[in-house]
């Protein structure tokens, strides 16, 4: 099988890349700018018609959406384990990847992406102004309510732990102090530990 992502670093294609490598797959790795505008140029958009990242091209097609390839890799590369067997706790994966993606992940776009919403120049700035109590909420809720630990699901990583370590990354940049949230803070310092981690994050240094 032959895989590509098109990656950027500080962008939540880092849980894409974790899972890859987790995952022990052969893959071809693409680094974007998204700075430079690179998700915008007409040749990406041949891959990519959203202009986003990630991108996962595969021998069947492109796959995009960062729930959608934390699905496909598991299920490309079982032996690795990276999501539940029974049909009730996979699915409680997918809720918790869903959370982020449609929750936690606008809250932080209203960060610099505003525009998105309104033309508001008033109202752009009062949602970056509102992104570290709204991020709060949401880990608060993950913290309290969702996480099971020692890993999001229980006993064992799966691509959760890759999800939330991306987005719980961010937090610094957006002005919240980690240290509030206990149990998350001590499970990012387990993630960053993995073998595969530490060689993912390596690579943005090289």
């Amino acid at each position: 099988m032959t895989l590509k992502l098109f990656h950027a670093w500080g962008s939540c294609s880092l849980a894409s890349l974790i899972v890859l490598e987790e995952a022990g797959a052969a893959y071809e790795l693409a680094v974007m700018s998204t700075a430079a505008g690179d998700q915008r140029t007409p040749e990406y958009a041949k891959i990519n018609p959203k202009g986003r990242v990630p991108a996962l091209v595969t021998d069947l097609g492109v796959l995009t959406e960062t729930p959608a390839i934390l699905s496909y890799i598991p299920e490309t590369y079982p032996a690795a384990g990276l999501l539940p067997v029974d049909a009730w706790e996979r699915a409680q994966a997918h809720a918790f990847n869903s959370y982020l993606c449609s929750t936690v992940h606008v809250a932080h776009a209203h960060k610099h992406r505003g525009y998105r919403w309104t033309d508001d120049v008033v109202a752009q700035a009062a949602m970056t102004a509102a992104v570290p109590k709204n991020e709060i909420a949401c880990f608060r809720l993950i913290e309290d309510e969702m996480f099971k630990g020692p890993w999001v699901l229980g006993e064992a990583f799966s691509v959760c732990d890759a999800y939330l370590f991306t987005l719980f990354g961010w937090l610094p940049g957006d002005g919240v102090d980690t240290s509030q949230f206990t149990r998350l803070y001590e499970h990012s310092q387990r993630v960053a530990a993995r073998p595969a981690v530490r060689k993912v994050l390596a690579l943005q240094g090289a």
